[in-house]
């Protein structure tokens, strides 16, 4: 499905979720989306405890003293090398970046919507909540810049975010307004954030990543 039919097949089923009468419909048109969109069974396993080899224990290091290793990590580490790498980008986004955690998980929670990657949206739902996004904001991020609650500031995120998935551009009109609030530094991190959650986005479904059982899916 390309990204214009399936975006607007998002929006349409968000709008079916406010009417109670649209039940059956919906039913059908997820049940379709996720046999299309979702893969059942991970097509890269994530490696258990018993499996680890001693390259990817040093490759998650920290990691593995919590209480559960996410699949996320599981299945980047199957490759050690790649893993290692990709960490230090990925630890600059989430937590070194310029922007605010708040205004980050604005991006992540629409790219990842856009993508329809529903682990991504999972993971960030719990980030986005820690760094003050609300229940009704986090609906929101779904219709996306043209639901009337946001801030013109939010909207302008959320609209540079739908401008990179569909175009891989920002266009003049939103760089520039977006410029009056985030310095040179922010609005790099703001195109590095929407640019490192599309590609994550993409090895999470490609890889088949299954939610992790404390995570909530669409």
């Amino acid at each position: 499905m390309c990204y214009e039919a399936q975006g607007a097949l998002n929006q349409f089923v968000f709008r079916l979720r406010r009417s109670p009468q649209n039940a059956l419909l919906l039913h059908y048109i997820q049940k379709n989306k996720e046999e299309t969109m979702t893969l059942p069974h991970p097509r890269i396993p994530p490696v258990t405890d018993a499996e680890m080899t001693e390259a990817q224990k040093e490759v998650l290091g920290p990691i593995l003293k919590r209480d559960n290793v996410d699949n996320v990590f599981r299945t980047m580490v199957q490759h050690p090398d790649l893993c290692r790498r990709w960490m230090v980008f990925a630890n600059h986004i989430l937590g070194k970046s310029t922007l605010p955690a708040r205004e980050r998980e604005v991006l992540i929670l629409r790219i990842g919507w856009l993508c329809q990657a529903e682990y991504e949206w999972a993971q960030h739902v719990v980030i986005g909540k820690n760094a003050g996004l609300t229940d009704g904001e986090i609906s929101d991020i779904k219709e996306g810049p043209a639901a009337p609650a946001w801030s013109e500031q939010d909207r302008l995120l959320l609209q540079a975010t739908d401008e990179l998935h569909k175009d891989a551009i920002i266009s003049d009109k939103t760089w520039n307004a977006l410029s009056k609030t985030y310095d040179r530094h922010q609005m790099m991190d703001i195109v590095f954030t929407v640019g490192q959650y599309n590609l994550v986005s993409m090895a999470l479904k490609s890889f088949g990543v299954q939610l992790d059982d404390r995570l909530e899916g669409f």
